[in-house]
Order: structure tokens, then sequence, then C-alpha cells
């Protein structure tokens, strides 16, 4: 049997309210850190954060809606066609557009195995 997992987004399970779907616990991933944010529209109060202390550089791709990341000051609009990486120590808060917000994001530590973060686990209370 082929070694793989599909599941719908919608039907995975999520915290925060249905905003941070937990997506690399429900396919069952260890190698990198994968979660699915969703923001409603025009929603601003994401958390400005980096990830210094832990090393771990992001990558975001917007799946749905529309939206944009500040970086450290720089605007960089959030699209189906644009990657954006963040490295460790760069601050970045995310904003979503009229239409909400559904945001991919992968990230992980180079040169580190990946540390599963409890909160992201099947179940956690969050």
């Amino acid at each position: 049997m082929p070694d793989y997992t599909a599941r719908r987004i919608d039907e995975m399970e999520a915290g925060f309210g249905g905003g941070f779907v937990k997506a690399r616990a429900e396919l069952g991933v260890t190698a990198f850190g994968m979660q699915v944010i969703q923001l409603p529209p025009d929603f601003g109060d994401y958390p400005e954060h980096d990830h210094a202390e832990s090393g771990q550089e992001e990558v975001f791709l917007a799946i749905g809606g529309s939206g944009w990341i500040d970086v450290e000051g720089e605007r960089i609009d959030l699209d189906r066609k644009t990657f954006v990486r963040v490295g460790p120590g760069a601050r970045r808060k995310v904003y979503a557009g009229p239409e909400g917000l559904r945001l991919l994001a992968i990230g992980g530590a180079p040169g580190e195995p990946y540390k599963i973060v409890p909160l992201t686990e099947l179940g956690a209370s969050s």
C-alpha cells in the first residue's frame, strides 16, 4: 500500500476558534512544521513575532483570500503565486484582506531535527 495521507482542510481539527488548522498533525508530518492559518476579513490582530530563539524560518503561501505580511516594516502582498520566506530573527505580522485569508505556513530550523510543538498536536487545547 502506498505511503500517503490526504485530508480536506475543512475537515481537519483546528484551534483558536478555527483560525489555526493542525495540518501537520492531521497528515502525520514529522519532518517540519506546517499549519493553515485562517483569518476573518480585515483581521489585523495576528501577533507580531519572530523565531530568533528557536531558529525556525517560515515559508508562507496564501491559498485563499487575500492579505499581506509585514516583515520589519516591509509589506509583502500574499497571493496564490508568491511564496514568502521569513528568517528566524525577522519580526513578522500577518494581515487579512477584505475576503479574509487562508495561509499555508511551513517552518523548521535549518540543520536541526523538527521539534513538535505540543499545541499543534491533535486534541491539544488552544
